[in-house]
């Protein structure tokens, strides 16, 4: 956090103007799940407030569900994006992967339109961002970090859904992204079984990047819809391949049997 992360407050210094502030940076993304603020004197001294003013803020936005208290551990930024979908559905969803090509669906078109609004909108700290994130998730590809390029891929993602400034798309992809990571859709690893699929994936980020760099808003939601139409097909074989494999080994089982 930086220190101009927190103004200080006009002279009315009531509460209300702590909360719609904390609010603003949670609702931008600014302050993240899981994000711990400061201590409670800093934070006074941030907004130049009491600190009673302070905690009657605090109080409020716990209220409201959108910090939560540690006893004796901070302060913390909730967890306003949750699951987009129950566990119930989320079970119901893995034990049936039809529903693999309808979540792919509907992220090209997220992604799509995500692409192409960062092209036209991203600052150039959006960009800078974007670049360093790509130059690590190049550099964990060349070298062979699996584990460190799969968790830069979905940072890529989420700095481009940032870089879009449309906060009911950032925080749709963010949630979105979570289930990415947790596995609910499919194992990403799944789809680097099939021959080239590793290096192809790559050179999309890379041309998803360089179309929102050079500010090229159709090239970017091209590259962006490209990248789901490729990923949807070496899921589709990765799958088949997968099945195929099911069926030879249990010809052998029952020829040796």
């Amino acid at each position: 956090m930086t220190d101009e992360l927190f103004a200080p407050v006009s002279h009315g210094r009531t509460a209300d103007e702590i909360v719609f502030q904390i609010e603003r940076l949670i609702l931008n993304g600014v302050l993240r799940d899981g994000e711990r603020l400061p201590g409670e004197r800093e934070l006074a001294q941030k907004f130049e407030i009491s600190r009673p003013i302070l905690r009657e803020a605090l109080k409020e936005l716990e209220n409201r569900e959108l910090l939560v208290s540690r006893h004796g551990g901070g302060t913390y930024v909730a967890d306003v994006v949750g699951q987009i979908f129950s566990r119930p559905l989320v079970e119901l969803i893995r034990r049936h992967g039809q529903a693999v090509r309808d979540y792919l669906e509907y992220r090209r078109q997220l992604e799509g339109l995500t692409a192409e609004l960062a092209a036209r909108r991203a600052t150039e700290t959006d960009k800078e961002l974007i670049r360093r994130i790509i130059e690590r998730m190049r550099d964990a590809h060349r070298e062979g970090r699996f584990e460190e390029e799969l968790a830069s891929d979905v940072e890529f993602h989420n700095a481009i859904g940032d870089a879009a400034h449309n906060i009911i798309l950032m925080h749709t992809l963010r949630a979105c992204y979570r289930l990415l990571s947790d596995g609910i859709f499919y194992n990403r690893r799944v789809i680097f079984t099939i021959a080239g699929a590793h290096h192809a994936v790559m050179q999309q980020h890379e041309n998803i990047a360089q179309a929102i760099l050079t500010s090229d808003p159709a090239e970017a939601r091209h590259a962006a819809e490209a990248h789901i139409d490729f990923i949807s097909r070496v899921t589709d074989e990765a799958v088949r391949a997968g099945e195929w494999d099911r069926i030879a080994q249990l010809r052998l089982t029952q020829k040796k049997a």
